[in-house]
């Protein structure tokens, strides 16, 4: 996914649609609260992950994760979201991140094993339900 034109910080760059609830985690699953599981439909599925990315999550009216501009992001740039964002575990992925991004941590974590500096770092930008649970920020 690359972005079509210019977003400010703070701007909506993908709204995101719930396509399904899941019974559990899978490569594809949002995590929307500790318990529940979700598909999102429309391109949101097409975003990747990025250890040092420019959107972040938003939660909107329906119950879906939007992205939103962390930083900047100029026409062309990919759009990327970290998924320990949504996640509290990540299980389904590779065992070596490929974002290759300076601060890249090597792998996909969820926030569970997210360092300290990076939820600091994406404080406003993560679903809800992570900041209330045991490992909040």
């Amino acid at each position: 996914m690359f972005a079509t034109r210019p977003f400010r910080s703070g701007e909506l760059v993908l709204a995101g649609v719930i396509e399904a609830e899941l019974d559990r985690n899978d490569a594809h699953a949002s995590q929307i609260s500790w318990n529940r599981f979700v598909r999102h439909g429309g391109l949101m599925p097409k975003v990747n992950h990025s250890c040092d990315p420019n959107c972040g999550i938003g939660l909107n009216a329906s119950g879906a994760h939007d992205l939103l501009a962390r930083r900047p992001i100029m026409t062309g740039q990919e759009i990327t979201f970290d998924y320990a964002m949504r996640n509290y575990t990540i299980e389904h992925f590779p065992a070596r991140c490929r974002c290759g991004t300076v601060l890249c941590r090597g792998r996909i974590t969820g926030w569970k094993d997210l360092p300290a500096d990076r939820r600091y770092a994406y404080r406003g930008f993560v679903a809800p339900y992570l900041l209330d649970g045991p490992t909040g920020p």
